[in-house]
């Protein structure tokens, strides 16, 4: 339950509330601010390496190459105030010839621009001033090979900086501390050839590589490498896999830019060569909350513009940025909002266990609503995010339990009776789960235990940008290491389905998280109903249990032989003989693995057996899965303990009702 103040707890259960009930609508997608790019610069330029930053003035320094066909020339720009009515087009030749690939960084007043030649080269130019004059080409180091695809630099903020430099199948990293430079270190990752690496600096080096794993499979990886924030300085972290596609197809990843608004936000370069061959750059965030060294990241997402070197991405005061060395776009940050409350008519939210949606009514009778993600209500709009606060009027005031959002799917004009409306529908996280689809095979735990039943789900859900977390948990679901395949196509509710069919626990979802909860039979109750929150109406119902008795079958590998193992419930069988569902899943290698699986599934099965509903006052802070505790003298029901397996929140100001219906299950 989620928690809240005594003054809300209390005008909650008094006879007489005050409903309060708060809806805003926001420019966000699963908690994550939505940017609106707009194209301001769409220019002649080749497309070729290039790279953006922008210092602590707020101009937009840009650097790029030309193709090998005009000797690969370093230009730079420099636009002193960036903005709609800006020229992009003018470039400065730096008299800089056979440059490979280049990068830019900066902090406060200084500025660099890195490149590295055929001949192995790694140079700088260096601005104290903002970009607005450069030093001479600075030789800081060579290059192990001349096969180098990808470069990136950040600046620490003490001013110390690091290069890193994917070469072959190798990422170095060179480090300045204190206006020196050191000698490069190498990695300690064994893949096949990289082909780019991006860098932002937030307390570590945090980095997205492109590359060949050994098997000749495309990867886009994020790593970090330590400076004692999350990482320990100098070692490298794991890879963590965010896309991946087969050796031997069509498909290939490439330039990757790496920056951190609100969460960290990345573009990477997908290259199609079949029919109807593409470049085309696709945007990925990770999930609020978590660290970047979690590697928890949301499905990519195509960007409309094509380009094979992909769209580097710098922020600064009320904007991002994104570049190509033909295009500029800008967003801006701030997420907008729009208050709904005043104009509600009606809401309907409807919480099941797989399916969750809101339905408001507005009034529309002054036209405000006439064009929905325009002018003043641009953030009410398909897509926008719905924040759902109910509450009461307490003796502090207004008071609302936040956390609960929902996605906009239609937006709906309506006039009858000579009054006009507008009718929002919207669907919680769980349809952002039936919706996504992998892209390509998932596969774990093939040759060794990498990731347990909850590790499989928190990627996946991360995937449609939702944080797992844990309020309860079984040993099954965190010590079960299935080998376990997400093929193309698979929907992710199913899958997620599938996931927890392993284990005994549930999931929830509220807002842009979801929790997991292992029932237990001996949970306490959270709150009470009956004695000093009325229930309104009340049906309880106790029937068979559908499944009393289970076979799982395994298979003991080191042995060669089969496992089966049998789980009763005894008191079911005597009443109504066994009602027996058979399992075989030879990921199941122990018979204690077997065991408790038929012990998940008789529990399920158990909590499915009560049913029942309770119609009470709004109670703001009540959850799925919540243990309640049920008094109703006329059903002959004392301190019963329920677990909520559904709710239905009705509010209908014009004629007095702001109740909810409450689904009950067994604990």
């Amino acid at each position: 339950m989620r928690t809240l103040t005594a003054t809300l707890l209390a005008a909650q259960q008094r006879a007489t509330a005050v409903p309060q009930l708060k809806i805003e609508a926001v420019s966000k997608i699963a908690g994550v601010n939505k940017y609106s790019w707009t194209r301001l610069y769409d220019g002649a330029e080749d497309d070729y390496f290039h790279a953006l930053t922008m210092p602590g003035d707020g101009s937009l320094v840009r650097a790029r190459i030309t193709p090998p066909g005009d000797s690969r020339k370093l230009y730079r720009q420099r636009v002193s105030s960036p903005g709609a009515g800006s020229d992009f087009s003018q470039w400065t030749y730096t008299n800089q010839y056979n440059a490979v690939v280049t990068a830019a960084a900066s902090l406060n007043t200084e500025a660099s621009i890195f490149w590295i030649k055929t001949n192995r080269e790694i140079r700088r130019f260096k601005s104290i001033d903002y970009g607005a004059n450069w030093g001479s080409a600075e030789l800081i180091d060579y290059a192990p090979t001349t096969a180098i695809y990808g470069i990136a630099a950040a600046y620490k903020s003490n001013g110390d900086i690091a290069v890193f430099i994917a070469d072959t199948a190798t990422l170095y990293v060179m480090k300045c501390i204190g206006g020196q430079w050191q000698a490069q270190v190498a990695w300690d990752k064994t893949t096949g050839n990289l082909s780019g690496v991006a860098c932002v600096y937030d307390g570590d080096w945090n980095l997205l590589v492109t590359g060949k794993d050994t098997a000749g499979n495309f990867k886009l990886w994020s790593l970090v490498y330590g400076d004692g924030g999350d990482v320990g300085a100098g070692t490298w972290s794991a890879l963590r896999e965010i896309a991946t596609a087969p050796a031997g197809g069509d498909y290939e990843y490439k330039q990757p830019f790496l920056d951190k608004t609100d969460v960290y936000r990345s573009f990477f370069t997908e290259k199609y060569g079949g029919i109807e061959a593409y470049s085309r750059p696709f945007g990925a965030n990770t999930l609020p909350g978590m660290l970047y060294s979690d590697g928890r990241w949301r499905e990519p997402v195509p960007f409309n513009v094509s380009c094979e070197y992909g769209l580097a991405m710098a922020h600064y005061g009320d904007y991002g940025w994104l570049a190509s060395p033909d295009g500029v776009w800008r967003a801006s940050l701030a997420p907008q909002s729009l208050d709904l409350t005043g104009d509600v008519i009606s809401a309907r939210q409807e919480i099941s266990e797989t399916a969750g949606s809101l339905t408001i009514k507005l009034d529309n009778s002054d036209g405000k609503y006439a064009s929905p993600g325009q002018g003043d209500i641009v953030a009410l709009d398909k897509g926008c995010q719905l924040e759902f606060s109910p509450g009461y009027r307490t003796i502090a005031g207004s008071e609302y339990s936040a956390g609960q959002t929902y996605c906009v799917e239609s937006i709906e004009h309506v006039s009858t009776e000579g009054k006009a409306s507008v009718i929002l529908r919207a669907r919680d996280r769980w349809g952002a789960l039936s919706d996504w689809s992998a892209r390509y095979q998932f596969r774990w735990n093939k040759t060794a235990s990498d990731k347990s039943v909850k590790d499989i789900i928190a990627v996946i859900l991360a995937r449609t940008g939702l944080k797992l977390e844990v309020k309860s948990q079984s040993a099954t679901i965190t010590g079960f290491y299935p080998d376990f395949t997400v093929n193309p196509n698979d929907n992710g509710k199913s899958v997620i389905g599938k996931l927890l069919s392993f284990a005994p626990d549930v999931i929830f979802i509220e807002g842009n998280k979801a929790f997991l909860v292992n029932p237990q039979s001996a949970d306490s109750a959270e709150y009470s109903y009956g004695t000093d929150h009325v229930i309104l109406e009340g049906s309880y119902r106790q029937g068979a249990i559908n499944v009393n008795a289970a076979e799982v079958e395994g298979y003991d590998t080191s042995q060669g032989k089969r496992i089966v193992v049998n789980s009763f419930n005894w008191s079911e069988v005597a009443r109504l003989n066994d009602r027996i569902k058979h399992v075989e899943d030879r990921n199941l290698n122990t018979t204690a693995k077997a065991y408790q699986r038929g012990e998940a599934l008789l529990r399920k099965a158990e909590i499915e057996s009560v049913s029942g509903t309770i119609s009470v006052p709004v109670n703001c802070g009540q959850q799925l899965y919540d243990v309640i505790a049920v008094t109703d003298a006329r059903a002959c029901l004392a301190a019963a303990k329920r677990r909520v397996t559904g709710m239905t929140l009705v509010y209908q100001p014009q004629r007095g009702e702001y109740y909810q219906r409450i689904e009950l299950g067994g604990v």
